[in-house]
């Protein structure tokens, strides 16, 4: 019976390990500057009546020891679009941090910190807050959904291509 117990408890503990070794820890490369090419990002708050809004969306910043920092941000597509100021950009700036990757499906995860921006009228004080994001090797696309932010607020969706960055385990 001891055996069993054994096997079991070692089973188990190969079990997990396994799992996760299949996604790891990343880094963000190369060190430097970056930008992205024009995206789209989708988000609600009052100042829209709670409706979804959709803004073209263009990052730059730098990446230094495998984390990127985003210190610029252009929104366009006029209406609501010209109205945010984005909170913490360009100082401390957004941080994006990945949290794991799977080389062999080129799939990443990961976070971005101090995400948040304000209007002045109608007014609205969203974040700042950490929402969760996913990457795409292949192609090379940041992508996030459905990230509540505090002050009634939220980033429904985005998406931006970043073709000089890569994750590496």
């Amino acid at each position: 019976m001891k055996s069993f117990k054994t096997l079991v408890c070692v089973s188990s503990f190969a079990l997990c390990f396994g799992a996760a070794s299949m996604a790891s820890a990343a880094s963000i490369t190369p060190n430097g500057a970056f930008t992205t090419d024009p995206g789209t990002i989708v988000v609600t708050s009052p100042s829209s009546g709670g409706a979804p809004i959709t803004c073209g969306i263009t990052f730059g910043g730098t990446v230094t020891a495998g984390v990127a920092t985003i210190t610029a941000a252009s929104l366009t597509g006029g209406g609501l679009c010209a109205l945010p100021t984005l909170k913490n950009i360009p100082s401390p700036g957004w941080k994006l941090t990945a949290t794991g990757f799977t080389p062999s499906t080129g799939a990443g995860t990961g976070i971005v910190e101090r995400v948040g921006w304000t209007v002045v009228f109608p007014p609205s004080n969203c974040g700042a807050g950490t929402i969760n994001v996913a990457w795409d090797q292949a192609t090379q696309m940041l992508t996030a959904a459905n990230q509540p932010l505090s002050g009634n607020c939220s980033v429904q969706s985005l998406k931006v291509k970043a073709p000089t960055l890569t994750l590496a385990p």
